[in-house]
């Protein structure tokens, strides 16, 4: 199985994702994951992707797309992943094809955690302060929630158009909404 799952900060994507990775024992993908074991490890991607992190700019595609490529690529990922963070661009949407593609598989699903707004601001408030976030504001968190809609609507729009799109509630208690994605997986043909 060959999954994406989407959704805005604080949606539950990196919890629902570790059930989903069990479930189907595939590895959790998280883009965040990958940049820090390969800056950690002093990778030359590591140590490319850190020069943008730490003056706080985005990791430019060709590095965050190698970081996935390498990653995907290794033994436990053969028969599948589930990636967390990727594809966050309409050009890597086309890179990720190719390397699925290259591999003789196909994208099975893509699951979108949908929430309410307010909720989920109140949500990342909470946690905020329960964290020590004093950078979390409000006006921060509803400007992340902003920039998700902005930077994910095109790539949704492209699943959708290809029918791979499950959106899933995703307010509740985690149980409930982890039963919810697997009732929308359960009629996905796996490739």
């Amino acid at each position: 199985m060959r999954l994406i799952i989407m959704g805005p900060p604080g949606a539950g994507k990196g919890t629902q994702a570790r059930f989903i990775a069990e479930h189907f024992g595939i590895p959790a993908i998280s883009t965040g994951d990958i940049f820090r074991a390969n800056v950690s490890q002093g990778t030359p991607l590591g140590v490319e992707a850190k020069k943008y992190m730490d003056a706080g700019e985005y990791v430019p595609d060709e590095v965050t797309n190698l970081m996935v490529r390498n990653r995907i690529d290794e033994d436990d990922a053969v028969s599948g992943f589930l990636l967390d963070g990727y594809p966050r661009t309409l050009a890597q949407v086309e890179e990720l094809d190719g390397m699925i593609n290259f591999t003789g598989h196909r994208l099975d699903a893509v699951v979108v955690l949908t929430v309410d707004q307010d909720e989920i601001v109140q949500r990342l408030l909470q946690r905020a302060e329960v964290e020590g976030r004093a950078d979390d504001t409000e006006d921060v968190v509803r400007r992340r929630q902003e920039v998700y809609l902005e930077q994910t609507s095109p790539l949704i729009e492209v699943y959708k158009s290809r029918d791979l799109v499950h959106e899933v509630d995703g307010m509740g208690e985690v149980d409930e909404v982890t039963a919810r994605i697997f009732a929308a997986l359960d009629v996905v043909p796996q490739s």
